[in-house]
């Protein structure tokens, strides 16, 4: 299948550019396999990082408590 893609933004083009002299290949290689990448069509699941691990463990601490509403005290000097 033969596509015509226009309105590719800079920065996609330039990274494509140089993901392609990196890896010595094709740009139209490095294109199809973002393209297959990005339409989930290659059978790889790419691994996110995100705050799932962390979400939910937060243990109270006085001395983190402390600090923390220290930083919630208005010095009404400053705002005069």
């Amino acid at each position: 299948m033969q596509y015509t893609i226009r309105g590719i933004p800079k920065a996609v083009d330039a990274a494509l550019r140089r993901r392609a002299r990196a890896e010595r290949r094709s740009l139209n290689a490095v294109a199809v396999d973002a393209l297959a990448s990005g339409s989930g069509t290659t059978g790889h699941r790419e691994v996110r990082r995100d705050l799932t691990g962390v979400a939910g463990t937060w243990h109270d601490d006085p001395e983190t408590a402390a600090a923390l509403s220290d930083q919630d005290r208005i010095d009404e000097s400053l705002w005069k």
